[in-house]
């Protein structure tokens, strides 16, 4: 099933991969309502003016889709963007309620190190270090917050990538080779929020 989508990101570094993205969605893209390589430049305008344009393609949308790009938190909008989707906004009766978030990693320079560290440990199972100072706080808050927390291996507490963070992390070629998969993943915890300790706000 297809979800409208909406897609934050750092324009001056990770328009190549939004454009990407939504020709992965395939047929789908139908229900992006996001930026495009055609939208208008809001660069000049105001700072409402630009508000009122993001909340009016966000609201609506079910999942947001964020990339997460080396300089993304020098942007004066992704915060922004994903706390407004983490809301329930009421529009003349009609409620559009909490996004499903889901984060796309950027290659950059050949790989991800820029980001995680990946490690192995003592029982083999593999392990994986964000670096928490490239993310905003509204990101980091809302991973590994499942409630209560499961892990798929009790003994070395191992966490699902996938159902253990509300903001799951996706490396750019594994969500580009099945973007429906991370879309709907986003969206089923997005109908079970009360299974996830949700922060809102920075």
């Amino acid at each position: 099933m297809a979800h409208k989508t909406f897609i934050s990101y750092k324009y001056s570094e990770a328009q190549d991969l939004r454009d990407s993205i939504i020709k992965a969605l395939g047929d789908d893209a139908q229900y992006y309502k996001g930026e495009t390589s055609d939208s208008p430049d809001l660069t000049d305008t105001t700072t409402e003016n630009i508000k009122k344009n993001l909340k009016d393609m966000i609201w609506g949308t079910s999942v947001t889709i964020v990339i997460i790009s080396p300089n993304m938190t020098k942007s004066k909008w992704i915060d922004w963007e994903i706390e407004y989707s983490l809301k329930e906004i009421t529009r003349s009766d009609k409620v559009s309620r909490s996004n499903g978030v889901v984060g796309v990693a950027m290659k950059y320079n050949g790989g991800y190190s820029w980001l995680k560290t990946k490690t192995k440990k003592p029982d083999g199972h593999a392990s994986v270090l964000i670096d928490d100072s490239k993310l905003y706080p509204i990101i980091v808050n809302n991973r590994w917050n499942q409630k209560p927390q499961k892990y798929y291996c009790e003994e070395c507490k191992t966490i699902d990538a996938l159902t253990g963070s509300y903001i799951s992390l996706i490396e750019e070629e594994d969500f580009l080779s099945n973007p429906q998969k991370y879309i709907d993943n986003a969206y089923e915890k997005s109908q079970n929020i009360s299974g996830y300790e949700i922060s809102k706000t920075e």
